[in-house]
């Protein structure tokens, strides 16, 4: 074909008309020129064929791991949060392969991830029927996890859940408080019961009841379970939905601006993000994404991806003037071993003095530690751990609730990152009037975790319904930080 092709060109032919002289070896090169021309040019076609429409292929050579150059949805943080977002999304679109969704995570090795640095608890005590019903949401999702997360010819997901429950502790000044929340947690279906000292001492023998006023302990959906497992579920089964992942880092937006007036008088920057810059690990290369919708999942960095947007840093008495108010905040985690520990009826503990407890593994192993005081927050400049904090802080306070941890040895410990929501230390979730196709989905403030299959879904329903479906959570919504009304939950850990 191709010879009849170059052949019916004059000038060709003039060029060919020495080659009759050369030697059979020349004319063996010859033929092998032309089958390997042809070659070449079926195996060209056949890219031009794969880069019809529907086709991802791209005639320039593209480093590997950049993101694509288009989506419709960029999540930016790979934490379980941004992963449920990604699968509730992919769940609900109507049209199979009809939604577009990035998931931009800058660790790779999720080393420094908040996710797999938690202690991995659930529960449902709370004081806010919002938070009490994200979490019943999630221990369901959890307790039926293979029902959502399955993925064909793969292992079945085991989230290695452990259903002691929590147990509160109240002192007498705070049980009133605890009886307000029992009321209010029964109502929105959880299952938990208050105990007196006498009935707390009889059921667990090996605690110290002096100043216990009242104890409330869950009797289904809570406990812990394994972080990672629930991370990898969520992304595995996402990305079989057809989710791309990237690892890299977003550093800055490309935005279409509007000025609005408000009644006031004051002029607003409206923004709508038309692009998002994702710079490649350890590299200088980035690559601009456009996107119709960008979600902010970055946890305890989100303050800092708003921030790249100009959100806090008009002035200070302007809706731009109001930051968001996420930031991180370390946490010490240790791990004790301690033979002669309370064993295997062991809740997840919450002492009213701060500390908690909790059982890890079978071997006399327990995980512990305490929130400090606000003027004693650590360094967030690494992930350090400071052990004379559980020598002056932690040991004597669980010493003195738990006689056995008098005899103790710290075996390891970690520090990880809240997504610290400095108003009210609860989740911010929806709009930002100043950039109308962002979505916020952080600040939960250590319950992000066991909330976020909840939180997911409740996300997904805003992008592609409109609104809430499932659980209303309007009292989250980003309008209570612009007119600073926080809205406080008395059960934080």
């Amino acid at each position: 074909m191709w010879r009849k092709l170059f052949t019916s060109v004059p000038a060709f032919r003039a060029l060919k008309a020495p080659c009759r002289s050369f030697t059979s070896s020349s004319r063996g090169a010859e033929k092998d020129f032309f089958k390997d021309l042809d070659a070449q040019v079926r195996a060209f076609r056949d890219k031009a064929v794969a880069a019809m429409p529907g086709s991802d292929w791209s005639p320039i050579e593209m480093t590997p791991g950049l993101p694509p150059e288009r989506a419709d949805v960029v999540i930016v943080g790979g934490g379980v949060v941004g992963w449920s977002i990604a699968y509730w999304l992919k769940r609900k679109e109507r049209v199979r392969d009809g939604l577009r969704v990035l998931v931009v995570e800058k660790d790779p090795t999720y080393s420094q991830a908040s996710t797999v640095l938690s202690c991995g608890g659930i529960r449902q005590q709370f004081s806010l029927k919002e938070n009490i019903l994200l979490s019943l949401f999630s221990a369901h999702f959890m307790k039926n996890i293979n029902n959502h997360l399955s993925v064909v010819n793969e292992d079945p997901v085991d989230l290695q859940f452990n259903h002691s429950g929590y147990l509160f502790l109240a002192s007498e000044k705070s049980a009133h408080i605890m009886e307000e929340n029992y009321r209010t947690q029964r109502y929105a279906g959880a299952k938990v019961t208050l105990l007196s000292p006498s009935q707390l001492k009889e059921r667990y023998p090996w605690m110290n009841t002096d100043g216990v006023a009242l104890a409330s302990l869950g009797l289904e959906n809570e406990g812990w379970f394994d972080p990672w497992s629930l991370l990898t579920a969520l992304r595995r089964k996402a990305v079989s939905m057809g989710v791309h992942q990237c690892f890299g880092e977003v550093t800055g937006f490309k935005c279409a601006a509007n000025l609005a007036e408000t009644t006031d008088g004051e002029l607003l920057n409206i923004q709508r993000i038309k692009y998002v810059n994702v710079r490649m690990p350890n590299s200088l290369e980035y690559q601009p994404v456009e996107c119709a919708i960008v979600v902010n999942a970055a946890g305890a960095n989100s303050g800092k991806i708003a921030s790249m947007l100009g959100i806090g840093l008009g002035p200070k008495e302007s809706v731009s003037g109001v930051p968001l108010p996420v930031e991180p905040r370390k946490r010490f985690v240790y791990v004790v071993h301690c033979p002669d520990g309370p064993g295997l009826d062991t809740p997840f503990l919450i002492d009213y003095s701060g500390v908690y407890c909790r059982r890890e593994g079978l071997g006399g192993n327990y995980i512990t530690g305490m929130s400090p005081e606000e003027t004693e927050e650590p360094d967030i400049s690494n992930l350090d751990v400071d052990h004379d904090f559980f020598q002056e802080k932690v040991w004597h306070r669980l010493a003195h609730r738990v006689p056995a941890f008098e005899q103790l040895k710290v075996s390891n410990a970690w520090a990880g990152f809240y997504d610290y929501n400095t108003l009210d230390q609860n989740g911010i979730i929806g709009l930002h009037p100043l950039v109308p196709n962002m979505y916020f989905a952080t600040g939960f403030s250590g319950h992000g975790l066991q909330q976020s299959p909840a939180v997911g879904l409740a996300v997904a329903e805003l992008i592609l319904e409109g609104g809430y479906k499932t659980i209303d959570l309007s009292a989250f919504d980003l309008k209570r930080i612009l007119l600073h009304e926080p809205i406080l939950e008395s059960n934080i850990v």
